[in-house]
């Protein structure tokens, strides 16, 4: 079968033409394009186009300026732009052997599936490129989680963290895809019952540069869990109880310090105001963005949404205090469920509308940069 091969790439230049060697000895005789998406801040873009016009085979850039929906938005752009109907997703540091790339395609060749994962965790599978033993743990924790939480659609899936996998982009709407972060194949499992099998396959060790794995990552794949499992509303539920962890935490750190409770709730409230804005933006809202005006404007009408509530909310907290002799972090914390709903609502409906105009907003995804060369896009 014709085969798009889509390797998303952030600084990955001293992979590439190693890479594309591999590819090119592994599908030798076989019809088949490689198309990279490059987030890069550096020169592997570069790189990719001068391997690009020296491959024997097809090779494609897409350079994004302004990224979207990190290395799991840059697989749907490739998605979008292949020009086969099946796409063999993997990454760009050769953890994922092209060695291995023929028995994905042995497996979807029997017709019965509609997603061949490459598997670390299934029988004769091996995790060993992972970092260490804290990686290992944190790798095998989000799978267990990410079962428990999709035991039916993930039920034959024994690694759906993996990003190394084969897809009949036929069987799902990829236009409806939404990831967030580089776990793109939950997002694929998540959101349709397909048909599935593995292969297992030895995760390696990377060839160069350096791990993508990054606190924020982990947020980012515990927002998209919690977008796909229960909806925008938990996200917002998970980012706003973070946000309530850390105003108690001030404040109780600023009481202690000798601050009264009232100024310490004012400090506290501001600064979590300020950092859940900012996890809204790239987390929960992180869709709605382009549509709904600029990133200050937003942050006005949220900063003052919930300056106001603080205002109304922090005289509750000391009547609270004051008349019903509840302790003040307990008393924080009750007006801070209470004002929940309100946030939600008010974030959803005003600060990330759409513009009223009769204009479509610009995407922030350009259009694939030209690059030059005979089969570049």
């Amino acid at each position: 079968m014709d085969l798009s091969i889509i390797v998303p790439t952030f600084n990955e230049g001293p992979n590439v033409v190693e890479l594309l060697r591999r590819i090119g000895d592994t599908l030798d005789g076989r019809v088949f394009e490689v198309v990279f998406v490059d987030d890069s801040t550096d020169d592997t873009a570069d790189i990719i186009a001068a391997a690009a016009r020296a491959s024997p085979f097809p090779v494609r850039l897409i350079h994004r300026e302004q990224p979207v929906a990190g290395l799991g938005g840059a697989v749907v752009a490739g998605f979008q732009a292949a020009s086969s109907r099946w796409c063999l997703v993997m990454d760009g540091d050769l953890q994922h052997p092209p060695e291995d790339i023929p028995r994905l395609i042995k497996r979807a060749e029997r017709g019965d599936v509609d997603v061949v994962v490459a598997s670390r965790y299934a029988s004769g599978g091996t995790s060993k490129g992972l970092a260490d033993a804290t990686r290992t743990a944190v790798s095998r924790a989000s799978t267990a989680l990410t079962k428990a939480m999709f035991p039916r659609k993930l039920a034959n899936c024994t690694d759906p963290m993996t990003g190394f996998f084969l897809l009949d982009t036929h069987a799902v709407d990829v236009d409806a895809l939404r990831p967030r972060g580089f776990k793109i194949l939950l997002e694929v499992l998540a959101r349709r019952q397909l048909r599935v099998d593995e292969v297992p396959f030895d995760f390696a060790q990377r060839h160069a540069g350096t791990s993508k794995a990054t606190f924020t990552q982990g947020v980012r794949f515990l927002t998209q869990l919690a977008m796909l499992r229960f909806g925008r509303m938990s996200a917002f539920a998970l980012v706003g109880g973070f946000g309530a962890i850390a105003n108690l935490v001030i404040m109780w750190g600023l009481i202690r310090l000798g601050m009264d409770y009232v100024p310490a709730a004012v400090v506290a409230s501001v600064v979590t105001i300020i950092t859940n804005f900012l996890l809204l933006e790239y987390l929960v809202f992180a869709d709605m963005r382009s549509e709904s005006g600029r990133m200050l404007t937003r942050f006005l009408k949220s900063f003052s949404f919930n300056g106001l509530e603080a205002i109304v909310r922090i005289p509750v907290l000391s009547i609270l205090v004051e008349g019903a002799h509840i302790p003040a972090v307990l008393a924080a914390a009750l007006t801070l469920v209470a004002a929940f709903v309100l946030r939600f609502v008010f974030h959803a409906l005003v600060v990330y509308a759409p513009r009223r105009s009769g204009r479509r907003a610009a995407q922030p995804d350009a259009a694939p940069t030209a690059v030059g060369g005979r089969t570049l896009e």
